[in-house]
């Protein structure tokens, strides 16, 4: 079973690759369940209801997000009546929303669950211990089904890598978000997880991580702040594909995809 995974979506440049892009990746490759980072996806920071529902119309079926999912303070307000739009499960307990949903796959009907979790090294906020609380997530979602994947956002590399391998075994797929920059170390670990530290931005990569470069170089030149506005140019759509044993939720395999416009011609 085919599981796209897809990274960071940011404002309208990534929501338009995705428009593009995904009716050709889905058809391609025989995807039968689709998870998307949205945390940027609304003007480059935060997410609305508009927006989640404009994602999940073109055949997503779950949002996962990180440190900007309040951005946007409306979403406050629908976080609860959105089950499929996640915040990362080690948020304090009081806050809104939910870290896992629990879908079913298009074609097999089979249960994939999904995990949001946050990192804590160089993030901010109050947050608990993402390994004893996503082991003991994954546990729980794996009795419902062995499909689980895990959306770990966070901006050390070494956290990211100790979650894949406490993860290993029991998760489908560990795989990083929030950096916004695609790394190439996506395999299979030793006990059959699929793993990626950083998936990568779907969205404009002429660009300093999806913001426009003129003003992020001045930022630190100068040590000012300043503006920022979302990018346009060379919109990418940043993606891991996962196929997974239904039966056991191990990964048979996992490869990373970076598409620009001109490659969708080719799919």
């Amino acid at each position: 079973m085919k599981i796209l995974v897809i990274g960071d979506v940011v404002g309208s440049p990534g929501r338009s690759m995705l428009k593009k892009a995904l009716p050709a990746v889905f058809r391609r490759h025989d995807v039968e369940y689709c998870i998307a980072n949205v945390e940027n996806a609304a003007g480059g920071f935060g997410v609305t209801k508009e927006v989640c529902d404009e994602i999940l119309d073109l055949g997503v079926d779950c949002l996962t997000s990180g440190n900007h999912i309040w951005d946007k303070r409306e979403i406050l307000g629908w976080v609860d009546l959105i089950p499929q739009l996640l915040r990362p499960h080690n948020y304090p307990k009081a806050q809104p929303g939910r870290g896992s949903h629990v879908g079913v796959s298009r074609r097999s009907k089979v249960k994939v669950a999904t995990l949001n979790l946050s990192c804590r090294v160089f993030m901010n906020g109050a947050l608990d211990d993402p390994f004893t609380l996503g082991l003991e997530e994954v546990e729980r979602l794996r009795q419902e089904t062995p499909v689980v994947i895990v959306d770990i956002h966070g901006e050390a590399t070494s956290e990211k890598q100790a979650l894949g391998f406490h993860l290993d075994g029991l998760a489908s797929a560990v795989v990083g978000t929030h950096t916004h920059v695609p790394t190439c170390d996506h395999r299979l670990l030793p006990r059959g997880t699929a793993y990626c530290t950083d998936i990568g931005m779907t969205g404009p990569y002429d660009s300093v991580i999806g913001v426009e470069k003129d003003a992020i170089v001045q930022r630190f030149i100068s040590g000012m702040p300043s503006r920022f506005e979302t990018a346009k140019g060379d919109p990418r759509l940043a993606a891991v594909l996962v196929d997974v044993d239904p039966a056991n939720g191990r990964a048979l395999s996992v490869d990373r995809m970076l598409l620009a416009e001109k490659d969708l011609g080719s799919l």
